[in-house]
């Protein structure tokens, strides 16, 4: 150990590991150690922390060369069991992602399976087509692969182990179907994904000892960092790392094909970073609990970029299984795994225990000042709040009639009905009175539509327009997040807009 036993140095490490003298200890053991002896101790006595990650990795892919045909093909299109590769490179190199889906079994199965099925030593249908060239003159191809057939066959992920991640809530109407799962509505459920004081970017958050060249555990095999992530973002906790490993050598257990209801395919992907105590900061830095990470509760009914939050919750209060917002009790459940983040880590540690994983210095360290921007947008869409009109709202202790009357004075098909503050309560159409005084009903209840279909003043006009054709209506009440009536949407509106 260098500089009066303060520093010490991944050369310094690497030499204990060789010696079997390094002290390993995961993440997990690495907190409650700095709880009870404090983070001088720790560091004297700990070389090498283990982290993990196992979550849904939707910007993975992997990159393969099939090698060359006879005669030759010049690959222009291809399919992999059915899937398409969508970025085929020049002759025979060919990128699966996955998150394309399968063209015969959409939703089901996607690249993120190809690619656990190639990881298994499954055999796999390869089929591709081409223009034909006079070098490369074959214009169709189709046969059987295995991973020992591919001269290479590495993982990429271009955006893995994000740092920490929304909490999903859906505060319409309706269920919804999102990268975050299934959304019950009306904030019946919340969803989260990530494993807090356990992933690697929350235990050295300045990135002292992550950046290109950082030997990982990646897939069940050791892998690279070898770069920021995209959307890095180190400024707001949402720091993300690109990787690279040879999947020939991965596991099928570190590595498992998603498919999301309504959603689409993914792949799920185990990831493990060595953190090297070269400090006491460091030693510090990895005693954060899952208390202090704190993410935000996001509502994903919103299609919109920017989404409305209602406050923050932390890591520990998500995997307690729920949280409490306004209030309200709330189920939660995790996308992640944590148990196979905790396996991670662990094998991890057995790995430099083993003396078969060595650290390594990274020949650049990860950005700490990057900044995520939104897409640039020259062509503007409109949103709802550009064609809602004031709603015409009733009571319901109001009779019928005299809905009747306002309907005729307003010129409306629709009256929305509010309680004493303003609330949504309900809906009566034209249609509905008029049958309702033919059959001589007197109380509003009795006709009222309480399941009400709504907008939200931020939805793009196309969704509110879908959502009206799906159910059939042809108007949609327009609340805030406390289900206040702001307004009113029709297709009338809608048509004119659009020009429909």
């Amino acid at each position: 150990m260098s500089n009066q036993a303060k520093t010490r140095t991944v050369e310094e490490i690497n030499a204990k590991i060789r010696k079997g003298d390094a002290q390993v200890l995961t993440a997990e053991e690495m907190k409650a150690l700095v709880e009870s002896s404090g983070v001088e101790v720790a560091f004297k006595e700990v070389d090498v922390v283990t982290t993990g990650t196992f979550g849904a990795m939707c910007s993975s892919g992997a990159i393969i060369n099939v090698g060359h045909s006879d005669p030759p093909i010049k690959i222009e299109n291809a399919w992999i069991n059915n899937v398409p590769v969508c970025h085929p490179g020049a002759a025979v190199d060919l990128f699966i992602g996955a998150t394309n889906m399968s063209e015969k079994l959409p939703f089901e199965y996607g690249g993120g399976h190809v690619i656990v099925d190639l990881v298994s030593g499954n055999e796999v249908e390869l089929r591709a087509t081409a223009y034909g060239t006079d070098c490369y003159p074959r214009t169709s191809i189709k046969t059987s692969l295995t991973k020992d057939d591919l001269n290479q066959f590495f993982l990429l992920n271009f955006r893995n182990s994000y740092q920490r991640y929304n909490c999903a809530v859906n505060n319409s109407d309706e269920i919804i179907y999102t990268y975050m799962s299934k959304l019950l509505p009306r904030m019946r459920n919340a969803t989260y994904s990530g494993a807090g004081e356990l992933n690697p970017l929350m235990n050295d958050p300045d990135y002292e000892t992550m950046g290109m060249g950082t030997r990982i555990f990646l897939g069940g095999a050791q892998g690279y960092i070898i770069g920021e992530g995209t959307q890095h973002s180190p400024k707001n906790l949402s720091g993300t790392l690109m990787v690279k490993g040879d999947a020939k050598k991965m596991t099928p257990e570190f590595l498992q094909g998603a498919a999301f209801t309504g959603y689409g395919t993914s792949l799920y992907v185990g990831l493990g970073v060595p953190i090297p105590i070269l400090n006491e900061g460091l030693a510090r830095k990895t005693a954060i609990r899952d208390s202090q990470i704190l993410t935000d509760i996001v509502d994903y009914s919103i299609p919109r970029r920017d989404r409305p939050k209602f406050g923050q919750v932390s890591y520990q209060e998500l995997k307690s299984g729920s949280i409490n917002l306004n209030g309200k009790k709330i189920r939660v459940s995790s996308l992640s795994s944590l148990k196979m983040a905790k396996k991670i880590s662990q094998t991890l540690k057995k790995w430099i225990d083993e003396e078969t994983f060595f650290l390594t210095s990274p020949v650049e360290r990860l950005s700490t000042n990057s900044v995520f921007k939104p897409m640039r947008q020259t062509e503007e869409i409109p949103f709802v709040v550009s064609v809602m009109h004031p709603a015409v709202t009733c009571t319901e202790d109001e009779e019928i009639s005299a809905i009747a009357k306002r309907i005729v004075t307003k010129s409306v098909n629709h009256i929305v009905v509010v309680d004493s503050g303003g609330k949504l309560l309900g809906i009566v159409t034209s249609w509905d009175v008029t049958r309702a005084m033919a059959e001589g009903k007197k109380a509003l209840a009795e006709i009222e539509t309480r399941n009400v279909i709504t907008a939200k003043p931020e939805e793009p006009l196309e969704i509110a327009s879908k959502r009206m054709a799906q159910h059939n209506i042809s108007a949609l009440p327009v609340i805030n997040i406390e289900r206040k009536v702001l307004g009113i949407v029709t297709t009338e509106d809608v048509a004119k807009l659009l020009g429909r």
